[in-house]
Formats: structure tokens, C-alpha cells, sequence
């Protein structure tokens, strides 16, 4: 009985051995910690992954003595050359060389094409052979005559005057035989005509004495002297035609187009693209550059010769340059209501592009306050950063909200007169709907 009661009993030593540890209540505990951690550092994690990535740039203050003029107007052209030269031919001819090409530079004087010259050379000879014919004529005509001619048109009249002797004394005896009646009446009559030829011969060749002796007039000298003029120029014009063979650079420039390759025909008039060409290679001095700007009736009156601007280009909107007002249209364009101007480009580089996009914003006259100046510094930032009058900047992975106040444009962005201190890391682009206080990184 009592060993029953006994296995009835409750062993309170097992129950007490069933309960748990002390160290794995502990394990349990830090295990629920560091899963709480865990969770906490995967939302940290994506929610700053979400957070929107930004652009910044710390914001530099300037004396106002070296921040720009005001801007009174800002116009977009294209970038030209001042002086863009079609070099064409002076005489027509087939290609024989060109030794240019497309971005290449080229001296003045430098030869850049060849044109055959087998036909102008021989039209040299040709005129050369012409004036040396010429001027031995006139150097005949200004010696005069020969001695031996002289001799030769005397001798002749000598002969001429014994002929007409004889003829005289031929005629004598006719005369007599007629009048005895020897010999027929005819006879006479033909020994008067050989005398009468007999005079005219030696009357002939005593003027032809004289003027052997005289030599030849003045007004054929002159006639002479004038066909060697003649002759002269001709060959000129022929030499020039040979010369005009070889094209050379007019200027210092760079090449923009190569209008013509070897084999093509070169005229001096332009008959399309097919056909022979009227230029062969056009160049311009890229170092004369100018904005080509179509400025509208309304805001011309804002403008005048000389004034100066702040140039900027798509292509490369870092690069500022300085340019005036150099050539204002005389005429309005009535169709679009807008006047031409072109602003030479002070001192252009490698960057510049003739047909370049361009924009200036020209500045105006008016020159800051000395007092301000020495004082006040001023601000500038990009446009774009200001949003509704404020802008926001980077601080400790945040964007904060800065209201501002605006003042001019200049080609360095905006003028903020209060709100920035100078030194804030600007944030560049603010994303749309970015509040302040909003996370945001900081793109590297």
C-alpha cells in the first residue's frame, strides 16, 4: 500500500529540470534583438536607395567689382565666318592636281590646285613668236635704209636715165627717116612711146631715190610701235592665262569644302553640281569669327553698335567669350519684323564652328555702385537650381529648402542678392516635387 502511495507522488525534481535555462532565455532575447536590427537596417537601406540622386556645386561668392553687367537681351544665331572665300578659277581648264582637303590649313600663297596648261603654254609661244616678228619690223623701220639700198635705187635711176637717152636719140632718128620718107609713120610713133615710157620709168625711180633716202615715215613707225604694244599684251594676257593655272590661297584660313577632284572640269561661271564647277575650294579665317542674330523690331532699340555680350554655345556651355556689335543691317527683314546684327567674336579657339548654335546676352552700360561694390559680395548660380524663388542645398544627405531673391541675369547664371551666404553645396537639379527636408544623394 505504502508503494502505491509512493508512485502516486508527484517528483517535484524532474518538473524542475524541465524548465528552461537561463542562458537559452538570454539566446532567445538577443536573437529577437538583432532581428529587430536587421529589419530596421533593410529600411533604413531602402529608403535611402530610393532617395532621389542630385548634382551639387558649392556657391561661390565674388566681389561685386568682378561680377558682370547686367543683361538687357539675350538673342540665339549661328556662328559665321566673317569672311568665307569661294576660290574659284580665272580660266577654264581640266583638273590636273589639288592638294588640299576638307580641315586643312593653308598659308596665303599656298598652292592648292593645278589645272592642264598644254594649251596655254603653246598660246604663249604663239603670242611670243607674234611680238618678236613685230618689233623686228619697227627696229627695220627706225634704221632706215640700208647704204646698199641706197646704192641699188641710185644705180637704178642710172640706168633709167641711160634708157631714156637712148630713147631720146631713137626718137631723133625716126623723126628724120619720116621726114625723108624712109621710114613709115608708125615707126615714129613707136620710138615716141618707148621715149615717153622711158621718162615715167626714171621719174618713178628718182622718187623711189628719195625716199630710200628719207627713210620710212613717221606715221609708220608709229602704226609699228603700236602692233608691238599689241603684241606685248597679248603675250601679258598669255602668261597670265599660264599662271592662272595654279590656284593659290588668297588668305591664311582653313579649308571647308573641296568643291572639285582630279579629272573635273574648272569653269569660271557656275553650272550645277553635275556640270563643270565654278569654284573649287571655299576657306574661310577661322580666327574671324562673328554671331549671325535676327533680332526682333521690339527689343532692337535695346541695342547699339559696339556694345558688348557674353557668348555662349550649345556644343560647349561652359566656355564663355566676349564679342561687341560689329555690323548692324541697315534694313529690317519686313517678313519676320526683325533686324540682322553680328557680334565679332573677340578672341575665338579651337572650339568655335562656323553654323554653330550660338546664344549672347548682351550686357548693358550701366556700371555698379563703387560703394556696393566694396561691400556687398555677390552671388551668382545657375538658373536652373532656382525653383518658385528658392533653391535647395545638400546638408548631411538632405535637401533643404532656401527661399531666395532673385536679381539679374548675366551670362554666369542668376544674380541672388539675399538667401545664400556663399559656400552651401548648391543642388544643381532639383527633381521634381522635392520638399524640404526630403532624403537625397549626392551623386559622385
Amino acid at each position: 500500500m505504502d508503494a502505491e502511495l509512493k508512485n502516486l507522488q508527484i517528483d517535484r525534481s524532474s518538473r524542475r529540470s524541465a524548465e528552461p535555462s537561463r542562458w537559452a532565455v538570454r539566446w532567445i532575447v538577443v536573437g529577437v534583438v538583432l532581428f529587430l536590427l536587421l529589419g530596421a537596417w533593410r529600411f533604413t537601406s531602402a529608403r535611402l536607395n530610393s532617395a532621389p540622386e542630385v548634382r551639387t556645386q558649392v556657391v561661390k561668392a565674388i566681389s561685386a567689382g568682378a561680377a558682370p553687367q547686367g543683361v538687357v537681351l539675350n538673342a540665339t544665331g549661328y556662328i559665321v565666318a566673317a569672311h568665307k572665300i569661294e576660290v574659284a578659277a580665272k580660266v577654264v581648264g581640266k583638273v590636273k592636281w589639288i592638294g588640299v582637303d576638307k580641315g586643312d590649313r593653308v598659308k596665303e600663297g599656298e598652292v592648292m590646285v593645278r589645272l592642264e596648261d598644254d594649251e596655254y603654254q603653246a598660246q604663249l609661244q604663239q603670242a611670243k613668236g607674234q611680238l618678236a616678228m613685230l618689233q623686228a619690223k619697227l627696229d627695220e623701220a627706225l634704221h632706215g635704209s640700208r647704204p646698199e639700198e641706197i646704192s641699188q635705187a641710185q644705180a637704178n635711176v642710172e640706168v633709167a636715165k641711160a634708157d631714156l637717152e637712148n630713147a631720146r636719140v631713137s626718137l631723133v632718128r625716126s623723126k628724120g627717116l619720116v621726114r625723108e620718107g624712109v621710114a613709115a609713120v608708125q615707126t615714129l610713133d613707136d620710138a615716141q612711146s618707148r621715149y615717153d615710157q622711158a621718162v615715167h620709168k626714171l621719174n618713178a625711180l628718182q622718187k623711189t631715190y628719195e625716199l630710200v633716202k628719207l627713210g620710212p615715215r613717221q606715221e609708220e613707225i608709229d602704226a609699228l610701235r603700236g602692233q608691238v604694244e599689241q603684241a606685248k599684251g597679248a603675250v601679258a594676257y598669255a602668261e597670265t592665262s599660264l599662271t592662272n593655272t595654279v590656284i593659290r590661297a588668297p588668305v591664311t584660313g582653313t579649308i571647308l569644302e573641296r568643291a572639285v577632284e582630279k579629272g573635273e572640269f574648272v569653269t569660271t561661271s557656275f553650272v550645277g553640281d553635275r556640270g563643270a564647277k565654278g569654284y573649287v575650294v571655299s576657306l574661310a579665317d577661322l580666327n574671324d569669327l562673328e554671331v549671325e542674330l535676327d533680332i526682333s523690331q521690339n527689343d532692337f532699340a535695346r541695342l547699339h553698335s559696339a556694345q558688348h555680350g557674353v557668348i555662349t554655345t550649345d556644343a560647349f556651355p561652359d566656355r564663355k567669350y566676349d564679342g561687341f556689335i560689329k555690323e548692324i543691317s541697315p534694313e529690317a527683314n519686313r517678313q519676320k519684323a526683325t533686324v540682322q546684327i553680328k557680334v565679332k567674336v573677340s578672341k575665338p579657339d579651337d572650339y568655335l564652328r562656323p553654323e554653330m548654335n550660338a546664344s549672347v546676352a548682351f550686357l548693358s552700360d550701366a556700371k555698379p555702385d563703387a560703394s556696393e561694390a566694396s561691400t556687398r559680395p555677390v552671388i551668382f548660380v545657375p538658373a536652373a537650381a532656382v525653383r518658385e524663388g528658392a533653391v535647395f542645398v545638400y546638408f548631411d544627405g538632405k535637401a533643404l529648402r532656401r527661399t531666395v531673391k532673385p536679381g539679374m541675369t548675366s551670362g554666369q547664371g542668376v544674380q541672388i542678392e539675399s538667401g545664400l551666404n556663399g559656400g552651401e553645396d548648391l543642388i544643381l537639379d532639383p527633381p521634381a516635387g522635392l520638399k524640404d527636408g526630403d532624403q537625397v544623394r549626392r551623386k559622385v
